[in-house]
């Protein structure tokens, strides 16, 4: 008993330090991003794997078809992480690099999604961070060539998303995962997008 509740403090220190929510999120919001991955495949959940690609260490590979995401490690292994991909009409692929990260993202919605959906209007001037916004819990920006592709891997509060083609381009993972990823990967790292 006394284990139990000393782990339950422990994680409830090392959530709220890691998730650096705001006192209004952490007020109207119950974080238990340990149950998001309980409910996944677990081909899609998070684990190092062999891995025999050709590139350097820190290069993020993202196969789409197969619908995980490869943080290329020393040594022949990657951190391998299950993530949803752009829906037909939606997906995209090449190379590109992390120019910006953002712990509880702003998002954005671009002209042409407000287009598609009108209810999104209201946040042509933004949405700001939190477990409703559609970026989760981070974000990373890709650019090519220096400008903003509007591409983002982030996280996500659907984790029936994971494994499937849902999104609008973006590649999103359990918001426990991107936190990982985002803890891992430097400004700068390079993505390829099979």
């Amino acid at each position: 008993m006394i284990r139990a509740i000393s782990a339950a403090l422990v994680c409830t220190v090392l959530c709220v330090g890691a998730f650096k929510v705001t006192e209004a999120q952490a007020q109207t919001t119950r974080f238990n991003f340990s149950s998001e991955a309980t409910r996944l495949d677990s081909k899609y959940k998070r684990q190092v794997v062999n891995y025999h690609g050709k590139e350097a260490p820190g290069t993020i590979v993202i196969d789409t078809k197969q619908r995980f995401l490869y943080l290329v490690m020393p040594g022949g292994k990657a951190m391998r992480y299950g993530v949803g991909v752009g829906r037909a009409g939606f997906a995209w692929s090449g190379s590109a690099t992390i120019d910006a990260k953002r712990e509880w993202p702003k998002w954005f919605p671009p002209a042409e999604m407000i287009a598609r959906d009108p209810k999104l209007e209201p946040y042509r001037t933004g949405m700001e961070g939190g477990p409703e916004n559609p970026l989760g819990a981070r974000a990373l920006y890709l650019y090519q060539n220096g400008k903003d592709t509007l591409y983002r891997i982030h996280g996500t509060s659907q984790p029936w998303s994971i494994g499937q083609n849902v999104s609008s381009g973006c590649i999103r993972l359990l918001n426990e995962d991107i936190i990982d990823l985002y803890e891992r990967v430097p400004l700068g790292s390079k993505v390829i997008v099979l």
